[in-house]
Protein backbone atom coordinates (compact mmCIF):
# COMPACT_ATOMS: atom_id res chain seq x y z
CA UNK A 1 0.00 0.00 0.00
CA UNK A 2 2.66 2.40 0.91
CA UNK A 3 6.29 2.56 -0.54
CA UNK A 4 9.39 3.91 1.55
CA UNK A 5 12.32 5.50 0.10
CA UNK A 6 15.39 7.06 1.91
CA UNK A 7 16.66 10.23 1.65
CA UNK A 8 18.87 10.42 -1.41
CA UNK A 9 21.79 12.20 -0.55
CA UNK A 10 24.02 11.76 -3.55
CA UNK A 11 21.29 14.02 -6.31
CA UNK A 12 17.77 15.43 -6.26
CA UNK A 13 14.15 14.00 -5.98
CA UNK A 14 11.43 15.22 -8.13
CA UNK A 15 8.10 14.68 -8.22
CA UNK A 16 5.64 15.10 -11.70
CA UNK A 17 2.21 15.02 -12.62
CA UNK A 18 -0.01 12.81 -14.27
CA UNK A 19 1.97 12.10 -17.90
CA UNK A 20 -0.97 10.19 -19.85
CA UNK A 21 1.28 8.77 -22.05
CA UNK A 22 3.56 11.95 -23.30
CA UNK A 23 6.81 10.72 -22.35
CA UNK A 24 8.43 12.18 -24.64
CA UNK A 25 7.37 15.58 -23.55
CA UNK A 26 8.46 14.85 -19.80
CA UNK A 27 11.77 13.59 -21.59
CA UNK A 28 12.43 16.86 -22.91
CA UNK A 29 12.04 18.81 -19.19
CA UNK A 30 13.95 16.21 -17.70
CA UNK A 31 16.70 17.08 -20.05
CA UNK A 32 15.94 20.89 -19.68
CA UNK A 33 16.22 20.81 -15.50
CA UNK A 34 19.69 18.68 -16.18
CA UNK A 35 18.30 15.83 -14.43
CA UNK A 36 20.90 12.94 -13.41
CA UNK A 37 19.32 9.66 -13.63
CA UNK A 38 22.78 8.20 -12.27
CA UNK A 39 21.45 10.62 -8.79
CA UNK A 40 18.03 11.83 -9.13
CA UNK A 41 14.94 9.89 -8.85
CA UNK A 42 11.80 11.17 -10.03
CA UNK A 43 8.54 10.22 -8.71
CA UNK A 44 5.02 10.34 -10.34
CA UNK A 45 1.27 11.01 -9.29
CA UNK A 46 0.01 8.51 -11.15
CA UNK A 47 -1.85 7.97 -14.41
CA UNK A 48 0.78 7.11 -16.83
CA UNK A 49 -1.81 6.26 -19.27
CA UNK A 50 -4.46 7.16 -21.34
CA UNK A 51 -5.25 10.11 -23.87
CA UNK A 52 -1.69 10.34 -24.86
CA UNK A 53 -0.05 8.58 -27.89
CA UNK A 54 2.74 6.68 -26.00
CA UNK A 55 0.90 5.36 -23.20
CA UNK A 56 3.02 1.44 -24.41
CA UNK A 57 6.10 3.33 -22.77
CA UNK A 58 4.86 3.01 -19.45
CA UNK A 59 6.60 0.04 -18.96
CA UNK A 60 10.05 0.80 -19.80
CA UNK A 61 9.65 3.85 -17.62
CA UNK A 62 8.44 1.96 -14.61
CA UNK A 63 11.63 -0.68 -15.30
CA UNK A 64 14.30 2.45 -14.26
CA UNK A 65 15.44 2.18 -11.48
CA UNK A 66 15.27 6.17 -11.00
CA UNK A 67 11.68 6.59 -11.27
CA UNK A 68 9.03 5.57 -8.77
CA UNK A 69 5.15 6.06 -9.31
CA UNK A 70 2.10 5.51 -7.57
CA UNK A 71 -1.44 4.32 -8.31
CA UNK A 72 -4.11 6.64 -10.30
CA UNK A 73 -7.15 6.29 -11.39
CA UNK A 74 -6.40 5.51 -14.85
CA UNK A 75 -4.20 2.39 -13.89
CA UNK A 76 -7.04 1.43 -11.52
CA UNK A 77 -9.44 1.27 -14.79
CA UNK A 78 -6.72 -1.12 -16.65
CA UNK A 79 -6.84 -3.50 -13.69
CA UNK A 80 -10.02 -3.20 -12.86
CA UNK A 81 -10.57 -4.40 -16.58
CA UNK A 82 -8.77 -7.50 -16.26
CA UNK A 83 -9.50 -8.63 -12.80
CA UNK A 84 -13.55 -8.27 -13.49
CA UNK A 85 -14.54 -6.46 -16.63
CA UNK A 86 -16.54 -4.62 -14.47
CA UNK A 87 -16.17 -1.42 -16.02
CA UNK A 88 -18.00 1.06 -18.56
CA UNK A 89 -15.93 0.38 -21.58
CA UNK A 90 -17.31 3.26 -23.57
CA UNK A 91 -16.76 5.70 -20.22
CA UNK A 92 -13.02 4.33 -20.14
CA UNK A 93 -12.61 5.07 -23.78
CA UNK A 94 -13.66 8.13 -23.65
CA UNK A 95 -11.31 8.82 -21.00
CA UNK A 96 -8.45 7.78 -23.30
CA UNK A 97 -8.24 3.88 -22.88
CA UNK A 98 -8.81 2.99 -26.32
CA UNK A 99 -4.69 1.91 -26.74
CA UNK A 100 -5.45 -0.33 -23.55
CA UNK A 101 -8.75 -2.11 -24.97
CA UNK A 102 -6.92 -2.59 -28.68
CA UNK A 103 -4.42 -4.92 -26.80
CA UNK A 104 -3.83 -8.04 -26.97
CA UNK A 105 -5.14 -9.62 -24.26
CA UNK A 106 -1.61 -11.03 -23.12
CA UNK A 107 -0.48 -7.86 -23.24
CA UNK A 108 -3.55 -6.07 -21.33
CA UNK A 109 -2.54 -8.48 -18.66
CA UNK A 110 1.57 -7.16 -18.80
CA UNK A 111 0.47 -3.57 -18.03
CA UNK A 112 -2.64 -4.81 -15.23
CA UNK A 113 0.25 -6.70 -13.44
CA UNK A 114 2.85 -4.02 -13.55
CA UNK A 115 0.16 -1.24 -12.35
CA UNK A 116 -1.64 -3.69 -9.59
CA UNK A 117 2.02 -3.56 -8.23
CA UNK A 118 2.26 0.37 -8.30
CA UNK A 119 1.71 1.36 -4.50
CA UNK A 120 -1.25 3.48 -3.56
CA UNK A 121 0.86 6.42 -1.42
CA UNK A 122 4.91 6.99 -1.35
CA UNK A 123 6.76 8.63 1.20
CA UNK A 124 10.15 10.26 0.53
CA UNK A 125 12.36 11.02 3.26
CA UNK A 126 13.78 14.64 3.27
CA UNK A 127 15.93 17.16 4.71
CA UNK A 128 12.64 19.09 5.79
CA UNK A 129 10.74 16.15 6.60
CA UNK A 130 8.73 13.28 4.70
CA UNK A 131 7.38 14.00 1.73
CA UNK A 132 3.90 12.12 0.69
CA UNK A 133 3.16 11.12 -2.72
CA UNK A 134 -0.03 9.97 -4.09
CA UNK A 135 -2.48 10.18 -6.72
CA UNK A 136 -5.98 12.91 -6.02
CA UNK A 137 -6.30 13.29 -2.34
CA UNK A 138 -5.68 12.21 1.38
CA UNK A 139 -8.51 10.00 2.91
CA UNK A 140 -6.83 10.72 6.34
CA UNK A 141 -6.00 14.38 8.70
CA UNK A 142 -3.71 12.63 10.45
CA UNK A 143 -0.89 10.86 7.98
CA UNK A 144 -0.37 8.44 10.98
CA UNK A 145 -3.83 6.56 9.99
CA UNK A 146 -3.39 6.04 6.47
CA UNK A 147 -2.02 2.29 6.92
CA UNK A 148 -4.97 1.31 8.89
CA UNK A 149 -7.52 3.78 6.69
CA UNK A 150 -6.21 2.12 3.20
CA UNK A 151 -7.34 -1.43 4.65
CA UNK A 152 -10.83 -0.38 3.43
CA UNK A 153 -11.34 -0.15 -0.31
CA UNK A 154 -12.98 3.31 0.40
CA UNK A 155 -10.16 4.97 1.23
CA UNK A 156 -7.94 3.50 -1.10
CA UNK A 157 -10.71 4.72 -3.91
CA UNK A 158 -10.52 8.12 -1.78
CA UNK A 159 -6.34 8.16 -2.73
CA UNK A 160 -6.91 7.67 -6.31
CA UNK A 161 -9.92 9.59 -7.27
CA UNK A 162 -11.09 12.26 -5.13
CA UNK A 163 -11.13 16.08 -5.76
CA UNK A 164 -12.79 16.52 -2.60
CA UNK A 165 -10.26 18.91 -0.95
CA UNK A 166 -9.57 20.68 -3.90
CA UNK A 167 -12.72 21.66 -5.06
CA UNK A 168 -13.91 22.70 -1.38
CA UNK A 169 -10.74 24.70 -1.75
CA UNK A 170 -10.11 22.89 2.21
CA UNK A 171 -6.76 24.69 3.63
CA UNK A 172 -6.61 22.66 6.50
CA UNK A 173 -3.26 20.63 6.69
CA UNK A 174 -2.59 16.92 6.84
CA UNK A 175 -1.25 16.57 9.90
CA UNK A 176 2.48 14.51 11.20
CA UNK A 177 3.82 14.38 7.56
CA UNK A 178 5.30 17.79 6.39
CA UNK A 179 4.19 17.66 2.98
CA UNK A 180 1.93 15.82 0.43
CA UNK A 181 2.07 16.04 -3.27
CA UNK A 182 -0.95 15.17 -5.60
CA UNK A 183 -2.32 15.64 -8.67
CA UNK A 184 -5.48 13.81 -11.01
CA UNK A 185 -6.37 17.70 -11.11
CA UNK A 186 -5.43 19.74 -14.20
CA UNK A 187 -4.48 22.88 -13.13
CA UNK A 188 -2.82 26.05 -15.18
CA UNK A 189 -0.33 26.67 -12.16
CA UNK A 190 0.59 24.41 -8.41
CA UNK A 191 -1.62 25.01 -6.01
CA UNK A 192 -0.90 24.30 -2.35
CA UNK A 193 -3.73 23.85 -0.15
CA UNK A 194 -2.52 23.41 3.57
CA UNK A 195 0.18 21.53 3.13
CA UNK A 196 -1.21 19.27 -0.05
CA UNK A 197 0.27 20.47 -3.13
CA UNK A 198 -1.23 20.07 -6.34
CA UNK A 199 1.01 19.79 -9.34
CA UNK A 200 -0.61 18.59 -12.32
CA UNK A 201 -0.19 21.24 -14.54
CA UNK A 202 -1.31 19.19 -17.57
CA UNK A 203 1.83 18.35 -19.46
CA UNK A 204 -0.37 16.13 -21.18
CA UNK A 205 -2.39 18.94 -22.55
CA UNK A 206 -1.34 21.36 -25.50
CA UNK A 207 -1.74 24.65 -23.29
CA UNK A 208 -0.25 22.52 -20.05
CA UNK A 209 3.05 21.84 -18.71
CA UNK A 210 4.83 19.76 -16.85
CA UNK A 211 5.87 20.73 -13.48
CA UNK A 212 8.70 19.30 -11.33
CA UNK A 213 8.22 19.91 -8.30
CA UNK A 214 11.86 19.66 -6.06
CA UNK A 215 11.29 17.85 -3.26
CA UNK A 216 14.07 19.20 -1.02
CA UNK A 217 13.02 22.87 -1.93
CA UNK A 218 9.29 22.62 -0.46
CA UNK A 219 9.17 25.46 2.05
CA UNK A 220 6.55 26.65 4.46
Amino acid sequence: MIQRFAMNRDGRDFAVGDIHGYFTRLQEVLIAAGFNPAKDRLFCVGDLVDRGPECELALDWLAQPWFHAVRGNHEDYAIRYMRSGLVDVDTYRLNGGGWFLALPEERQAIFAAAFSALPYVIEVETRNGVVGILHADCPVRDWNDLPTALEQKAARMHTIWSRVRIESVDESPVANIYAVVAGHTPLREVMALGNVIHIDTAGWMDDGHFTLLNLAGIRW
